[in-house]
């Protein structure tokens, strides 16, 4: 697969994680958030609650076990501090949270995967 098909297929499921989290009562604050350490793919807020969100997408469900490791979160980590002043009030919760997706699978959204 070329790169711009991978980045083509990415943003498709960045745009499906927006509108699947948007069902489920989120609000996308920013998507593909750049900071000087990373990208965050979707900044989401429910309440009191912001979380920044990796979107993993895979071809095969059987994939998304492999999909996302703890670099992976360390540097979504490292994003999220760096801009949680634009989207995080004084007492929100925040957290880092992931969402796995693949064709023919119902989205898969781990809560506060990321823990220091």
């Amino acid at each position: 697969m070329s790169r711009a098909e991978r980045e083509r297929l990415g943003r498709r499921g960045e745009w499906f994680a927006g509108l699947w989290l948007a069902i489920q009562g989120w609000r996308v604050l920013g998507r593909r958030v750049k900071t000087p350490v990373g990208e965050i793919d979707l900044v989401i807020r429910r309440g009191g609650t912001v979380a920044f969100v990796e979107v993993k997408w895979r071809k095969r469900g059987a994939d998304l076990d492999f999909a996302i490791d703890e670099y992976r979160l360390q540097r979504v980590a490292a994003a999220a501090e760096a801009v949680a002043h634009r989207y995080v009030r004084r007492d929100d919760i925040q957290r880092i949270d992931v969402l796995l997706l693949a064709p023919g699978r119902f989205p898969r959204h781990i809560v506060n995967a990321y823990q220091p």
